[in-house]
């Protein structure tokens, strides 16, 4: 989310975040853009825990649904890194990676590169007007590096199926 501050200097302003994307502004929805502000990267179940904390009984299904809201609506960023379960968080707008642990699985931010951004220039494009690069870069963290257990494996990846337009008429 590019972050709007309450004129006081305070954290995001959530309510007018709702409101410019035309969403209305609801206690179930400013719980989660909370979570999610205060908790970069929380899965599904992070996010229902802390506005369950936050505001009491909230189905599953009504988290997942303001989840849904909030993505569509570019206010919150959903990412998958291979193997792994959704992640949210509100840092939008700009074209950052991730660096994911393969140990523990902790994400953290990467900008892009400085000046040129050389992921946005593809060897070939295909003829696509390329918008957006996701780069997912795969480690060990400090925290798993100083206690030893660094892992060996590379992450469980999904196959993505190659899709090709055929011209209509032709089979």
């Amino acid at each position: 989310m590019t972050e709007s501050h309450h004129p006081q200097g305070g954290g995001p302003d959530f309510t007018t975040a709702l409101r410019d994307a035309s969403l209305r502004v609801t206690k179930p929805r400013l719980a989660v853009l909370n979570a999610v502000h205060e908790h970069p990267h929380a899965d599904t179940d992070t996010v229902i825990g802390h506005v369950r904390a936050n505001l009491g009984a909230v189905s599953h299904q009504a988290v997942y649904d303001v989840l849904r809201a909030l993505t569509d609506a570019g206010i919150v960023r959903r990412i998958q890194p291979a193997g792994a379960t959704a992640r949210y968080e509100a840092r939008v707008g700009d074209n950052h990676h991730h660096v994911v642990c393969r140990s523990c699985g902790t994400i953290a931010d990467v900008d892009c590169a400085v000046g040129h951004a050389p992921c946005l220039t593809a060897s070939h494009d295909h003829g696509f007007v390329v918008e957006e690069a996701e780069v997912v870069y795969w480690g060990t963290c400090p925290d798993c590096a100083a206690a030893g257990t660094a892992s060996t494996t590379p992450p469980t990846t999904t196959a993505r199926p190659s899709i090709s337009k055929q011209p209509e008429g032709t089979t």
